[in-house]
């Protein structure tokens, strides 16, 4: 492997470490990375699922204790997650490799909206819910959202979290701790697929995987003193610009 692949692997690495502690989006930089160093999207979409997993479950096991009560309710919630992102896994190999290129686009400029939106998606999710927990409806989003995480994924903890918030009533740290631990099980889902089906480059993913490490340790020290409107200003920046460069190289 050469070097500049390596240190781009890494550099996309720590700015995906970074915006997961600070702010959310990770996949904004990461996925795109494992394109530019020339991975078939597929591949790349499986390797940046796989380099992610452990800053994911970091968040989830950090934060335990916020979670909500463990009844029936919480363990639906988690066997559906997994359950949807080994569906979205298997949707993603079923795909073929000309059609998810052109999907890609789509995909990452969806996310940036996600992201940029999310106070709004949560706020509007909640006001249409009018403040009622809706149990069966919150199963079936989260599953849904977990689909689609296991698919692509960029963007699922806002999705996850505006649905939570919009069928519940729990606090907004049990929420989010919530989303977390949603997340990562689905991840977990989605990756189980992959390493059965031979579709993740593992010497690419783990180089990354230490750069997000290294991003992750080091947000948890700069959100303390970065503005998080600047830092959401960025990401959302490289994501409309990570659109257009591939509008160009898929679509034009």
């Amino acid at each position: 492997m050469e070097l500049w692949t390596v240190a781009l692997l890494i550099v996309a690495g720590i700015l995906g470490g970074l915006a997961n502690s600070m702010a959310g989006g990770a996949s904004l930089f990461t996925f795109p990375a494992m394109l530019f160093i020339g991975l078939p999207p597929v591949t790349a979409n499986a390797t940046n699922s796989f380099a992610l997993l452990p800053g994911n479950s970091l968040g989830a096991i950090a934060d335990r204790e916020s979670f909500p009560p463990r009844t029936a309710l919480f363990w639906a919630a988690i066997a559906l997650a997994v359950a949807g992102g080994l569906c979205g896994a298997i949707l993603l190999l079923a795909t073929s490799a000309r059609v998810f290129a052109l999907l890609v686009p789509a995909l990452i400029g969806a996310a940036t909206l996600i992201f940029t939106f999310s106070k709004q998606i949560r706020l509007g999710l909640s006001a249409l819910m009018e403040g009622e927990a809706h149990p069966t409806l919150r199963l079936v989003l989260l599953f849904i959202a977990a689909i689609y995480n296991g698919y692509f994924g960029a963007g699922v903890g806002v999705i996850f979290l505006a649905t939570l918030a919009a069928t519940g009533h729990e606090t907004l740290r049990t929420t989010n701790a919530f989303k977390n631990a949603l997340t990562f099980m689905s991840n977990i889902g989605g990756v189980v697929i992959y390493l059965f089906s031979g579709a993740i480059s593992f010497h690419h993913g783990l180089i990354m995987m230490i750069g997000a490490g290294i991003g992750g340790l080091s947000g948890g020290k700069l959100v303390k003193v970065l503005p998080p409107q600047l830092v959401r200003g960025i990401i959302t920046a490289c994501g409309c610009v990570m659109t257009l460069v591939y509008v160009y190289r898929f679509w034009l």
